[in-house]
């Protein structure tokens, strides 16, 4: 992350401009005098206080905290919120025995109701996607274009608040719009703030076509600023770059069929972020015993960035969101491991699965058995179709299994970027485009020694279009990651529908009609130009 980071005392930089302008110290500062202190030019002042707001930009992406839960709860951060989806699809399963009730994620798995206005389980979502909205458009008050001009440290900063702005947004109308490209393009979209104040007038909510232009015009615009200041690709995982902001719009571009764009945006990030995963950094793999396993997350590319060449956005440790891992790892002492409410593949998907497609081997194909927990010497039954995918015995750089679950996380990685091209493709009616990209991503999941998987080898796409080919693949790289299953569902317009699966414990059926989100109780209530969906 560019961190903007300073060691002189705020009293002690702020001296050489008291001339100028009278600065207290950074915390007590008014929204006056720091539009004072960006016009007067001290470069040093200017990065203390933008710094500070500018620096907060990526964890909004990382983010834990959210209103009116407590730390406890899997709505306490966004991983916890995309777990939450993940359980409401058809490709994941929770735990292995009947009676759900105390596992933790049992009534979002089950599809208790989760969209209605006065549901504990929507507020969440629109607490976090405003949170990020705010906090951007609080840093944007200041950044004027007069302001910004041509200072490329200001370019930096508004490019990062117009990113996480455009992020939050798409995020709302992920949950709380129907598809665009079904039934959402003429249904209304979200209330539209470019600027933050408590007092702020209330505003209608704008159509949905109004909305994504707003998203997509925030996203060009920090694409031309960080172009402009020549910052372009960085190193740093924890940054918002030009990778970012490009995934973001192709992300945008295929919830709203601007299939050129997403394209182009997929290619752009493709030319910087060519390698994927090899076999030895996908997943999870014992190196112990079956009596005492070992699984380092050192070499596991989902738990460790340093081993993971596909990440666009991520975080070190002690840096980096844990709950994911917790909630997904069956060695774990949170609510994926000890507490047996694992996060299982559906059978259904996982037979689809290619004998000599690695990703295979990261779910259980016969029940692990036993497993003592350390710390309290729990013993507790893992069963089939487990996923190994997210599972560590220790903690990154111990040897000591009481730490497990420190690890590292991301939210945005290479394969993702040439799953959306092909999707793009497809869309377009380049087929064969669609399956040279696909194969890019078969080739690279082929175990060791066999011959290449393609989409004309790969025994269950076979009679596919390539776009049900890239449904598939997309189903399977990403499983168990970011929500991504329940929200391509619902633009996909794939309905849950497990009854005819053999592991999952609750055969439900679930319309894409019922996917979207009503409007929270509480916005309509204390904004009377709010209407429902």
């Amino acid at each position: 992350m560019r961190k903007y980071i300073f060691i002189l005392l705020a009293t002690m930089l702020f001296s050489s401009c008291s001339d100028k302008l009278d600065i207290t110290p950074p915390n007590n500062i008014t929204d006056e005098q720091i539009r004072q202190l960006l016009l007067s030019g001290n470069a040093e002042s200017i990065k203390l206080v933008m710094g500070s707001m500018a620096n907060n930009m990526p964890l909004l992406f990382n983010f834990a905290g959210i209103n009116g839960v407590g730390g406890a709860d899997m709505y306490y951060s966004n991983q916890g919120l995309d777990i939450m989806r993940n359980l409401e699809g058809n490709d994941m399963v929770l735990g292995d025995v009947a009676g759900l009730s105390p596992l933790v994620g049992a009534p979002e798995y089950g599809l208790d109701n989760f969209i209605s206005s006065t549901a504990n389980k929507n507020l969440v979502y629109w607490y976090y996607a405003w949170n990020c909205i705010n906090q951007a458009n609080k840093m944007l008050n200041f950044l004027t274009d007069a302001t910004v001009g041509t200072n490329t440290f200001l370019m930096d900063c508004k490019a990062r608040g117009l990113a996480a702005r455009a992020y939050g947004y798409n995020y709302l109308m992920e949950n709380y719009q129907d598809a665009f490209a079904l039934t959402g393009k003429d249904k209304l979209g979200i209330m539209l703030y470019d600027s933050f104040s408590p007092t702020q007038a209330n505003k209608a909510r704008a159509s949905a076509q109004e909305t994504y232009a707003f998203i997509k015009a925030d996203l060009n615009a920090a694409k031309k600023l960080f172009t402009d200041a020549g910052i372009g690709y960085t190193k740093d995982l924890g940054d918002i770059d030009l990778a970012v902001v490009n995934f973001l719009l192709a992300r945008v571009s295929v919830w709203t069929g601007d299939w050129n764009t997403a394209v182009t945006a997929c290619d752009e990030i493709l030319a910087q972020y060519p390698t994927l995963m090899s076999e030895a950094q996908y997943g999870g793999k014992n190196t112990g015993t079956a009596a005492d396993p070992v699984f380092l997350p050192e070499t596991n590319g989902f738990l460790n960035n340093a081993s993971n060449p596909e990440v666009i956005l991520g975080f070190p440790v002690g840096q980096a969101k844990t709950y994911h891992n917790a909630y997904t790892n069956p060695f774990g002492l949170g609510n994926g491991g000890v507490t047996r409410a694992y996060k299982r593949i559906d059978n259904r998907l996982y037979e689809k699965m290619a004998a000599t497609d690695y990703r295979k081997a990261c779910f259980m194909a016969t029940d692990f058995g036993n497993y003592t927990y350390p710390g309290n010497n729990t013993v507790a039954f893992i069963p089939s179709y487990t996923n190994t995918k997210f599972a560590a015995t220790h903690g990154i750089a111990s040897t000591n299994k009481i730490e497990v679950g420190n690890v590292t996380c991301y939210y945005m990685r290479t394969s993702e970027v040439l799953l959306m091209k092909a999707e793009a493709q497809a869309q377009l009616a380049n087929e064969a485009g669609a399956k040279t990209t696909l194969n890019t991503l078969l080739s690279a999941r082929t175990k060791t020694g066999s011959p290449a998987l393609t989409c004309d080898t790969y025994p269950a796409m076979s009679g596919l279009t390539a776009l049900q080919m890239v449904y598939l693949q997309t189903r399977m790289e990403l499983w168990g990651e970011g929500g991504r299953e329940f929200y391509n569902n619902k633009r996909w317009n794939i309905p849950v529908d497990r009854t005819s699966s053999a592991n999952h414990l609750s055969k439900v059926n679930y319309p894409v009609s019922n996917m979207t989100l009503q409007i929270p109780e509480e916005e309509i209530l204390y904004n009377p130009l709010a209407v429902q969906n």
